[in-house]
């Protein structure tokens, strides 16, 4: 069966199973061991070479959701990034890296690669010719994120794939905020995809992972890495993830739809200064997400007029809630430059256009009238409380 050959929620429900042979229940098995044996066996099996029976079904799963031909799960999605990165890059390299990116990811790449001899460099934007402008002759990966973390920037897939292979370079992807239900570089020639799987795969805040998909060749290469850093991901965790993706076509659909109505809702809104959201007409990448992506996603972030103090804002909040992370089945908010991008300097925040006003928002599957009149009541709490001068 191909991975194209069926639709996501089915690729979802029925793709990388454990069949139980035994009792024949509806759900994968749970094998929990970490000692198998090594003699008169077809594999020796251990947690850390990525190989027992969960992690190697959910393995199959992600790779038919990518369209690529292999796949690997990780501890988490930065455990999943720094190997795949660390695999293809050694002394002497240089990587182009796209400027806005999530905050992880930025100080992994400044606070690592000059102690192992890699040089990088950050683009001014996220155009083709924005990374073209950066490749030098020991350039070996260009690595994106589309859309982008916080600030929903657009990348053109297609494009990055063949500057890349123009040049003979790797493109890597992070492709947490699209999800597989809503993009697949793979389809455009994107050789390395990653994914932060405590977000949209898991989709319920309780699950911490992370995934990569690329080629078998490629993925074979991660191995070797990987068993080296040890990322692993304890059975148990991969049989919730497991479980956990089977409505993640389902829900993600629902998250589209709760993004694009409160997107709408909150640029007609005085009270919102700016909003950041692919599928609004008048988002600078609007036509180009349409043309590479199958939903514009969960997620938005905007900025409240300056009158309004984001953190008492957070706190009226009765039904949003402020939280560290995203993508799961509640909504949530959170401020960058307290959580996810805290770790980049304040100058760095300013030239990816991070504002302390900026609020990131990660669309649940609430009903979207219950989600807007909390935004409402919140507002209109925080202005009572301005007292004139």
């Amino acid at each position: 069966m191909s991975n194209t050959e069926k639709g996501i929620n089915t690729i979802c429900t029925h793709f990388g199973g454990v069949e139980d042979t035994k009792f024949k229940g509806a759900v994968s098995p749970l094998y929990m061991t970490t000692s198998y044996a090594f003699e008169d066996v077809d594999v020796k099996r251990y947690p850390r070479y990525f190989n027992t029976p969960n992690q190697e079904a959910l393995c199959k799963k992600i790779a038919a959701l990518e369209h690529s031909e292999a796949a690997l799960i990780f501890g988490s999605g930065m455990a999943a990034i720094s190997t795949a990165l660390m695999t293809f890059l050694q002394a002497g390299d240089h990587i182009v890296l796209q400027q806005t990116l999530y905050g992880g990811t930025y100080n992994f790449a400044v606070s690592q690669f000059e102690k192992f001899g890699i040089s990088y460099s950050f683009t001014t934007g996220w155009k083709v010719e924005d990374f073209e402008r950066e490749i030098q002759n020991n350039t070996k990966v260009i690595y994106i994120e589309t859309p982008s973390n916080p600030l929903l920037t657009v990348t053109d897939l297609k494009g990055i794939a063949d500057l890349a292979k123009k040049h003979g370079i790797l493109s890597m992807i992070d492709n947490t905020f699209a999800s597989p239900v809503n993009q697949n570089p793979a389809d455009f020639g994107i050789d390395v995809i990653c994914h932060s799987a405590t977000k949209y795969m898991g989709g319920h805040s309780d699950i911490c992972a992370g995934t990569v998909s690329s080629s078998q060749e490629n993925v074979d290469k991660i191995f070797s890495t990987a068993i080296c850093f040890g990322g692993s991901l304890s059975d148990y965790t991969v049989w919730l993830l497991e479980r956990s993706i089977k409505t993640m076509g389902l829900r993600v659909k629902a998250q589209n739809e709760n993004a694009m109505e409160m997107a709408n809702y909150l640029a007609a809104n005085n009270d919102v200064e700016k909003v950041f959201y692919p599928g609004l007409k008048s988002h600078p990448d609007h036509e180009l997400a349409k043309s590479q992506m199958n939903g514009f996603g969960g997620m938005l972030s905007f900025e409240l007029n300056p009158e309004i103090d984001v953190s008492e804002f957070f706190k009226q909040l009765k039904l949003i809630k402020p939280s560290m992370s995203l993508a799961g089945i509640e909504s949530t908010v959170l401020s960058p430059t307290k959580t996810s991008h805290a770790l980049m300097s304040p100058e760095d925040r300013e030239k990816q256009g991070i504002k302390d006003s900026l609020i990131r928002f990660s669309l649940g599957i609430e009903e979207i009238k219950d989600l807007i009149e909390d935004i409402e009541q919140a507002i209109v709490k925080v202005k009572s409380m301005t007292v004139p001068a």
